[in-house]
């Protein structure tokens, strides 16, 4: 079909592109920015004035619950969910029952995916067989099924040699490694950041160096071995400044952060709200300004939801016995324009983090708008506001942002041109 997208501010962060103009779409491709090819003819045209005209999303932490976890979520829903986020591509984690460390549990996801249609999913494989971390995963079957990264989440490698070993294996194949670096032992039992709203709550806590001392570790692994390697959900100051030295270095890291520690801090536990149950934890306000810092000069270069749906039961017990994690990627644009409104990005380095920033990091087909490539789009009015939770197509609806007014509304989200979500 051929699809012209009339008068919008496009803003493309890969080229660095920001100035109003049309968008010509044709066999699931962008064909001309401008002026449409000479025989051109529009069967469809979007009124885009007004508007903002971004690569889609791409989101690198989204778990899809499925399969094993249907009453949580869906691949159906999430990715439902995460074109109404503006979300174009996403990664999902590989804790799914059974594990995502067979070709055949990547190449599931991938058929259910293109039956729903609404996102493109890049599958996370397991670095190791069961998330044990004791025996590696078939890394290169996984790579040919599909799986774009590997990763082991939280469950670390109690044994460094085992790690290394495998992340010389991956370097080897120049595959990409996702680290979530938590130190097992000075995280166990913890629940929120260890610090005074901890001691106040009572509530056993999680030092800031469960993060950097799993950090300091595995940045030296990296340099060691020469794997690919990306730093997820980090929450820290401290962690963050290890990644800028590194990358000052000379290493060839990347990072991405959560887009809710980007806006919350261990205050928001005041009330017991399960809501805020998070792992790795909320943390302080020097922490939160230490993380915006860092995607601000392009340390962290991605913003990712790490999505997390829930039932509802998982959320109703007392704080320690509930499950972590908050259902956003529904909410991705509308809450990441909150950093625009409070003067801390401007829209273009807002967009590259949460577009080509993360397609980089794990070279994923994905996060620019350029003649040939994949018209992959979201339209979204900056001006206009979104009630959170007005319209919740997600299953988990452990959202702690429902019910506030956020700045943005993503009007469409296309995918190889065909429009998944309008709103």
């Amino acid at each position: 079909m051929k699809l012209s997208i009339l008068g919008a501010r496009v803003i493309d962060p890969a080229s660095g592109l920001d100035q109003v103009t049309d968008i010509h779409v044709e066999a699931c491709k962008i064909v001309a920015l401008g002026a449409a090819p000479a025989g051109f003819t529009a069967v469809e045209t979007i009124d885009a004035s007004g508007l903002v005209a971004a690569p889609g999303l791409v989101d690198l932490n989204v778990a899809l619950r499925e399969p094993g976890y249907s009453r949580k979520g869906s691949i159906v829903s999430e990715t439902r969910a995460a074109a109404a986020g503006g979300v174009t591509s996403l990664c999902c984690p590989p804790q799914t029952k059974p594990v995502l460390d067979t070709s055949a549990v990547a190449e599931l996801i991938l058929d259910r995916a293109r039956e729903a249609g609404n996102t493109k999913v890049f599958p996370i494989g397991a670095l190791s067989k069961g998330l044990d971390g004791e025996q590696l995963a078939e890394l290169v079957a996984l790579r040919d099924a599909g799986c774009v990264a590997f990763g082991n989440g939280l469950e670390s490698f109690r044994n460094t040699r085992t790690l290394c070993r495998a992340l010389e294996y991956a370097a080897t194949f120049d595959l990409t490694v996702i680290f979530n670096s938590q130190d097992h032992d000075l995280a166990d039992g913890g629940l929120a950041h260890e610090g005074a709203v901890a001691s106040f709550l009572g509530l056993p806590g999680i030092p800031e160096t469960a993060e950097t001392v799993a950090l300091a570790r595995d940045l030296l692994l990296v340099e060691q071995t020469g794997v690919r390697a990306h730093f997820s959900q980090l929450t820290s100051a401290r962690g963050v400044g290890l990644i800028a030295q590194a990358q000052a270095r000379g290493l060839k890291v990347t990072a991405d952060v959560a887009l809710y520690q980007l806006i919350l801090t261990d205050e928001a536990l005041i009330d017991f709200s399960s809501l805020y149950h998070v792992q790795p934890p909320l943390r302080t306000r020097a922490d939160r300004d230490g993380l915006r810092e860092a995607v601000k000069s392009g340390v962290v270069s991605a913003i990712s939801s790490h999505h997390q749906p829930h039932e509802r039961d998982a959320k109703l017990a007392p704080f320690g016995a509930t499950e972590p994690g908050i259902s956003s990627v529904e909410l991705l644009l509308p809450l990441a324009m909150t950093l625009v409104a409070d003067g801390l990005l401007d829209l273009p380095t807002l967009l590259a983090r949460l577009s080509a920033g993360p397609a980089e990091a794990l070279r994923l087909p994905a996060g620019k708008l350029a003649v040939g490539g994949a018209a992959d789009i979201v339209l979204f009015d900056s001006q206009a506001s979104t009630v959170a939770g007005e319209s919740w197509l997600s299953k988990g609806e452990n959202c702690p942002f429902i019910g506030h007014s956020l700045p943005g509304v993503v009007r469409y989200t296309l995918v190889d041109g065909r429009i998944s979500h309008q709103a």
